[in-house]
């Protein structure tokens, strides 16, 4: 019986691999990470450049890439990473992943992402998950139809640590975009794991002053410009986030953000993370 349900997962997990259109194995060769298994089909590319950053830094970058710019109509791509133990590993792309759709279709009709992630005690995990109302200068304004993002961590095997599901759906009385108002990013960034602890408390600590400094109100009735305290009460602000601590004596923090521009997102991103650069080799968003 035993001898049974082996052969049956075996099968399980070669179906996976054949329907995967990536898989990556990263470990320990000669006291450095590396990759020992690259695999990728369309519409998925993998570029794994020979070294980013300092020669002392021990983390590998993959670069993913999508044939043509971008994800069109009907395409489905599934990966799976392995990185072991004392490894290093950056998943990246060179630039926003683009979403186009179909021929004849007045929006895109489903953007789904989902995303697992499984880890030990003491591992470290980055995860930014963000996405933009597409080409707002233009007009174009979440203009699809739904778009669902899940992102799930696992401790230690099947202990849920993180499950999260962010969904925007156009509706019957309102669409998304009446919804977001004027703002067109929104992101989460998860920071977990015993190497981040510093960068955590920094951020938490950013992420407090920034909110505190945008909600404060003076005791003065007057604002510059004539601007009184309702006035500004009531402005709408242009960057908006949050921070909150979750596992296990807190092992984790997820920041999550709302803004009116791509720039401003980008600059919070680059601050926050600057940190980074001694495990990863260099800053992300340098």
């Amino acid at each position: 019986m035993a001898a049974h349900r082996h052969r049956e997962r075996e099968r399980e997990m070669e179906s996976k691999i054949e329907a995967a259109t990536g898989k990556l194995v990263v470990k320990k060769v000669g006291g450095k990470s590396t990759v020992t298994r690259c695999f990728s089909k369309y519409p998925l590319k993998f570029i794994i450049p020979n070294k980013v950053g300092s020669s002392e830094t021990d983390a590998v970058w993959v670069y993913t890439l999508t044939y043509g710019g971008g994800i069109v109509s009907g395409d489905s791509i599934s990966c799976e990473i392995t990185v072991a133990d004392a490894c290093t590993a950056v998943l990246t792309t060179q630039a926003s992943t683009k979403v186009y759709k179909s021929l004849g279709s007045k929006s895109s009709e489903q953007i789904l992402e989902k995303q697992i992630f499984r880890v030990v005690l003491d591992s470290s995990l980055v995860i930014v998950d963000w996405i933009t109302s597409g080409r707002h200068e233009s007009g174009e304004k979440w203009d699809f139809e739904l778009y669902r993002s899940t992102n799930h961590i696992f401790l230690e095997g099947d202990q849920p640590l993180f499950l999260d599901s962010v969904l925007l759906e156009q509706g019957n009385i309102t669409n998304i975009a009446e919804r977001m108002q004027d703002y067109q990013v929104i992101a989460m960034v998860i920071l977990l794991g015993p190497k981040l602890k510093q960068i955590q408390i920094q951020v938490q600590e950013n992420v407090r002053r920034m909110m505190s400094e945008q909600l404060y109100l003076p005791s003065t009735g007057l604002r510059p410009h004539g601007k009184t305290q309702s006035d500004h009460f009531l402005a709408k602000p242009s960057f908006v986030v949050s921070c909150s601590a979750f596992g296990p004596k807190g092992i984790g923090i997820v920041v999550r953000i709302a803004a009116m521009t791509t720039e401003s997102v980008y600059r919070f991103l680059q601050h926050q993370l600057a940190g980074m650069e001694t495990l990863l080799g260099v800053s992300p968003y340098s």
